[in-house]
């Protein structure tokens, strides 16, 4: 039971990390391209 548990723990762990890196690497894009689409401003 105990082994189970902390699989799923890492699990939701490794889906949550999964996803903040997605929307972290998400945002670094959309910034990059916007900061690029304006850098002529600076």
């Amino acid at each position: 039971m105990i082994k189970t548990i902390s699989k799923t723990q890492k699990f939701m762990m490794n889906c949550v990390l999964v996803q903040l890196f997605i929307f972290t690497y998400l945002n670094i894009k959309i910034l990059f391209v916007v900061g690029k689409g304006h850098g002529g401003t600076r």
